[in-house]
């Protein structure tokens, strides 16, 4: 186990709130880094990809700089 590791499991055993803001950070962050090596394999620059689904470039630009829950409607639901 690295240093690392030994550091952010003793950090979540003794503070919660950064076991919660860590597992929330490091979930957005691995949906951004797959959605970025998808788009990229594709061939497809962010701006050709929000073309495609017709959202706004911005959109992936804020998966890398905000801290954000990703909220999925269920399926055949809408948002709450």
């Amino acid at each position: 186990m690295s240093d690392l590791k030994k550091y952010i499991d003793k950090r979540k055993k003794i503070d919660p709130s950064f076991e919660k803001g860590f597992d929330e950070g490091y979930e957005q962050f691995k949906i951004g880094a797959t959605l970025r090596q998808m788009r990229e394999s594709a061939g497809l620059t962010q701006e050709e990809l929000a073309v495609k689904l017709k959202t706004k470039k911005r959109l992936f630009r804020e998966f890398k700089t905000m801290p954000r829950i990703l909220r999925f409607p269920p399926l055949g639901g809408r948002p709450k």
